[in-house]
């Protein structure tokens, strides 16, 4: 690899990020952040830009950036700036692990990032702007949609779709052929057997805990 990449972010999505591009010889120009680094060892030989309106010195046409900023629920500090630097006319890097399995047949978008360990199935499609975490599954024909956020551990069955900046939370399940609306959270070990409609947030059922005294 030779493209010369721009690193947003400096946390531990980023972190991740710059690991893998290391690993497969990427040209990283340096990172964008506000605050320094949390991985100082990963990030000491990269020059440190603190202001968003530092991307405007590398030409367009030679750099891509990279958003390594982490996916939260409905914050769309991700997002926005996803938006703002392709409106003008930026291009962002789609990084795949070599760790994950790609299907030939799956369609990613611009700007999509496959984790470590990660599955992704014949048929499915991800939309711009996507995480598709470590150890994630997306089986076949599944349509993932922008922004989406699909945590470690997940499992998403096949022929489901999801709509624009759904939240899908660590080791939740979707059974095939579900349909996720818009701004949707799946929270943690959710299994979903329904559909679900836009601006919702699905919980798993709640445990409890109770102490126990001993003799």
């Amino acid at each position: 690899m030779n493209d010369n990449v721009l690193l947003i972010g400096a946390g531990g999505h980023a972190s991740v990020l710059l690991e893998m591009l290391n690993m497969q010889n990427f040209n990283v120009l340096g990172y964008v952040s506000p605050l320094p680094a949390d991985n100082k060892e990963l990030f000491e030989s990269l020059e440190w830009f603190k202001n968003d309106n530092d991307i405007f010195q590398f030409d367009k046409s030679k750099t891509k950036l990279l958003n390594g900023v982490g996916s939260m629920p409905w914050n769309s500090r991700r997002s926005d700036l996803y938006r703002r630097y392709r409106g003008l006319g930026y291009e962002f890097l789609t990084l795949i692990s070599t760790e994950s399995s790609v299907s030939i047949y799956a369609s990613l978008e611009e700007g999509v990032q496959i984790m470590r360990g990660a599955i992704i199935q014949t048929g499915v499609s991800v939309g711009c702007n996507s995480i598709v975490n470590t150890g994630a599954i997306i089986d076949h024909n599944s349509r993932i949609g922008r922004d989406n956020h699909v945590a470690p551990g997940v499992t998403i069955s096949g022929e489901v779709t999801s709509k624009e900046n759904v939240h899908f939370g660590t080791g939740s399940s979707v059974i095939q052929s579900i349909s996720i609306g818009e701004n949707v959270v799946v929270g943690a070990g959710a299994s979903i057997t329904k559909d679900l409609e836009r601006n919702t947030i699905f919980y798993p059922a709640r445990g409890f805990r109770k102490a126990i005294k001993l003799e």
